[in-house]
Order: structure tokens, then sequence, then C-alpha cells
């Protein structure tokens, strides 16, 4: 089975280096990310996610501000620190607006 990113048509409009980059990359919806500071956040806990990262819980901020490192805001109020769009604040009523 083909990866991912080798989809039909793929291979026919990429250079050579572009392929290559696709095929290192793997997903392309992976988020640089950072780690927030716990200070400043109602809940401590993290998870496990589907690519085996580690990442803070949805939580709020003790300030109402967006924390460092937020990657979503879920619609129940709370900041995403998740990696991929995949399954992002599905147990907090969906993704409002992506950040960043």
């Amino acid at each position: 089975m083909r990866p991912r990113a080798f989809r039909r048509g793929t291979v026919r409009r990429c250079a050579l280096g572009g392929c290559l980059l696709l095929a290192m990359a793997g997903s392309a919806t992976a988020r640089p990310f950072s780690e927030p500071d716990d200070r400043n956040l109602d809940r401590h806990g993290h998870y496990r996610s589907r690519d085996g990262s580690e990442v803070h819980q949805p939580a709020k901020s003790l300030d109402g501000a967006k924390p460092a490192g937020a990657t979503a805001k879920c619609r129940d109020g709370t900041w995403s620190f998740s990696h991929t769009h995949r399954g992002t604040c599905s147990r907090h009523g969906g993704v409002a607006r992506w950040e960043g």
C-alpha cells in the first residue's frame, strides 16, 4: 500500500525533491507546538495522541487570555494544545476556531 502522501497523481505533479519531502513529512496535518504554562490553566493532565506524542489536555486559562501553545479554541471555551487536526476538541463540542 502506498503512503498517504503518494496518492494518485501526486508523483506526476512533483519534482523528485518535492516528492522526497512529502514522503519524509508523512501526514501534513501535524502542527508546530510548545508545552503550555500550567500555572495559568485550570487543568493539568495530559493524554497520548494517535501519533504517540504526549499532549496537554484541553483547559481554560485562569486569566481568560489565549495560553501560549494553544492551537485551537473549543466550543466549550477550553483551549486545545493538539498537534493534529484530527480529533481536536472532540469531547469539548468541536473546534470553534483554529489558532496560529
